[in-house]
Parts: C-alpha cells; sequence; structure tokens
C-alpha cells in the first residue's frame, strides 16, 4: 500500500519544490483546476509517459484526485511503484480538500 500523505505535508513540500505532484484526474479535470504546479498522468499513460516525466526514480512524487472515494491516485501511485519508482506517496483526500481548505489551485 501507498504511503499517504497530509495536505500540511503536502503544502510544504510544494513551497519548498521538493515533490513532482501528479493529478491523476486528467482531462477535463485537470484542465479545470489541479493543483500548484501538478502534472496530468493518468493510469492508461503512466507507461508510455512515466519515464518522461518522471527521469528520477528516487525523486518524491506525490499522486492525488479528487477525493479519498476516488481510486486513481492509489492506482496510479501503485503503478510507479512497480515501475520502480521508490518514493511515491498519496495524497487521499484530493482536490477537494485542498480547496475546501482554501488553498491555491491552478487551472490549465
Amino acid at each position: 500500500m501507498t504511503t499517504l500523505i497530509t495536505r500540511d505535508e503536502l503544502k510544504a513540500a510544494i513551497a519548498a519544490g521538493t515533490v513532482t505532484v501528479l493529478d491523476t484526474l486528467g482531462g477535463e479535470y485537470y484542465a479545470q483546476q489541479h493543483l500548484p504546479g501538478a502534472v496530468e498522468l493518468v493510469l492508461a499513460d503512466v507507461e508510455a509517459q512515466a519515464a518522461e516525466l518522471l527521469p528520477d526514480r528516487n525523486a518524491a512524487i506525490v499522486t492525488y484526485c479528487s477525493n479519498p472515494a476516488c481510486p486513481n491516485s492509489g492506482q496510479v501511485a501503485d503503478r510507479l511503484t512497480a515501475l520502480g519508482y521508490t518514493k511515491v506517496r498519496k495524497y487521499r483526500e484530493g482536490i477537494e480538500d485542498w480547496s475546501e481548505a482554501g488553498l491555491p489551485i491552478e487551472s490549465a
């Protein structure tokens, strides 16, 4: 199971520039809103795009989707771990929690 990250931990990592954040919703959802600096990566594209988007398999990566009920972030995190990425964490609460806390959101 993927290690979880809290909102405060993620906020600090984004501010420090020490993490790559992956939006696993993609498409229209990503275009409408995503966490600051997040990169779009859906499960169907992990095999084809991971090496290019995430060249350092030891870098800190956090996946998220909409809320705890959304399976996307866990699926992408598990796939990245299977591909050899060593520091993958999941922000289980997702963008709903982030925006409800009044934290900044970007759009495409």
